[in-house]
């Protein structure tokens, strides 16, 4: 049996970017589960759909995807954010998520989801190994 395929949830609301991003995370092995343009769906998908990561755009046409963050943080769903912005621009409380600087490359964004999920794997192994 081959490695396990991560699907994905992007959301990205300029849709050449997304299109480039689909195409990058397919080439990457990853698998899209959904890719939205909006807070609305992000939110609905965010809070209903199974994935195992998401690419999240910070600015979606003036709003901000931290709420969609903040469903993923609470179900245990890593995530990235993919923005324009530098570190200066970003909400404080958001400051720990892997972030990768647009436009980016297909290396880059391999290498921000695998850092994304070994996080996860390293936090599931330190809860299922209990005190020590």
């Amino acid at each position: 049996m081959g490695p396990q395929v991560s699907r994905v949830l992007l959301v990205e609301d300029e849709f050449m970017v997304a299109m480039l991003t689909e195409d990058m995370l397919c080439d990457l092995g990853y698998e899209i589960d959904l890719s939205v343009a909006d807070l609305t769906a992000g939110l609905q998908a965010a809070a209903t759909r199974q994935f195992d990561v998401g690419v999240l755009d910070i600015n979606l046409r003036g709003s901000l995807s931290y709420p969609i963050a903040d469903i993923l943080i609470e179900r245990g769903i890593p995530f990235i954010f993919a923005s324009g912005y530098t570190a200066h621009g970003m909400d404080a409380r958001y400051a720990q998520a892997p972030t990768i600087q647009k436009p980016f490359t297909m290396a880059a964004l391999g290498q921000t989801l695998a850092r994304a999920l070994a996080a996860r794997e390293a936090g599931h192994r330190n809860e299922t190994a209990g005190p020590g």
